[in-house]
């Protein structure tokens, strides 16, 4: 079992004729996606990557069946293309763009939440179910089928966790990239309700940064309410200059909340084991599912 995406889920790609659409499809197919469509304007009736191409999402919906959108569209057109995946029925989209205006993410999620889709992102990595499928960036060989899920606001520190996981012997159920934007879709909170229902997974890593009260609001909300489940969490950002933003755009302390201590504070209270360093979450995870290896993240 998995969450939100298995080998059997009917992916779309928007923006698949473009460069970076072009390099992550043909990606996430080798990984063995079943990717069933491609959404160009313009290019509808053509190939690529032997991928059918259609003009709208509508028409590769209603041709193909998808149920999930992964976008590669240029930042002044995604949030558009978030709403149009979401006005055909599109029930899971993953976006992968950076820099979209924050004002128009706004519409966005509130026109995905209207519709009642999920949404990914955006600025984010995407998502992988090991062992089955793929809609994003994250690289194919650092990931291993396992029962550790991991969701997490940084791409960087998602592969670092990933591989040292892998290297250690310890495999990943679903690996979330949320992304670090302040206005997203899925939270913490959400990915973490997932994974708590998720048989399959037996442990979570929660990787979160400075800026915003995500983490705070998650540990209140979910972890510390019966989550049943080991929760081994990893704060980034602990040397971050007061009053400076680091990283992210969503990377922003306001108050008492969105500091490192703040979030640290929260997850120790609501039960999780934090971590200092990668290593240690590694190794935690490990002992969490019942793999322990002196091999971790060599």
């Amino acid at each position: 079992m998995s969450i939100l995406l298995s080998r059997a889920s009917r992916v779309l790609v928007q923006g698949l004729t473009g460069r970076e659409g072009s390099f992550h499809t043909e990606q996430m197919k080798a990984y063995g996606t079943n990717v069933v469509a491609g959404v160009s304007p313009g290019k509808g009736g053509t190939l690529n990557l032997g991928v059918p191409v259609f003009d709208t999402v509508a028409d590769a919906r209603r041709e193909t069946g998808a149920e999930v959108s992964g976008i590669f569209v240029p930042a002044p057109f995604a949030a558009d293309a978030i709403m149009e995946a979401a006005a055909a029925g599109i029930g899971l989209i993953v976006c992968i763009t950076e820099g979209i205006p924050l004002y128009d993410m706004v519409r966005a999620r509130a026109f995905v939440e209207d519709a009642g889709a999920k949404l990914i992102g955006p600025n984010c990595p995407g998502l992988v179910t090991a062992g089955e499928a793929k809609v994003g960036i994250i690289p194919n060989h650092i990931n291993t089928a396992g029962s550790v899920g991991i969701v997490s606001r940084s791409g960087t520190l998602t592969y670092e966790v990933i591989q040292g996981l892998s290297q250690a012997g310890v495999g990943q159920s679903t690996s979330v990239g949320i992304g670090g934007d302040p206005i997203l879709g899925l939270s913490f909170a959400e990915v973490l309700r997932l994974f708590k229902d998720d048989p399959a997974t037996r442990a979570v890593v929660m990787i979160g940064e400075i800026g915003g009260s995500d983490e705070e609001a998650a540990a209140e909300a979910v972890i510390g309410r019966e989550f049943g489940k080991p929760v081994i969490g990893f704060i980034s950002g602990r040397t971050a200059p007061p009053g400076k933003r680091m990283g992210h755009a969503g990377a922003i302390i306001s108050g008492n909340t969105g500091t490192a201590a703040s979030k640290l504070q929260a997850l120790k209270r609501a039960g999780a084991q934090v971590c200092d360093t990668i290593e240690e979450v590694v190794a935690a995870a490990g002992a969490a599912v019942g793999q322990p290896s002196s091999a971790a993240h060599r």
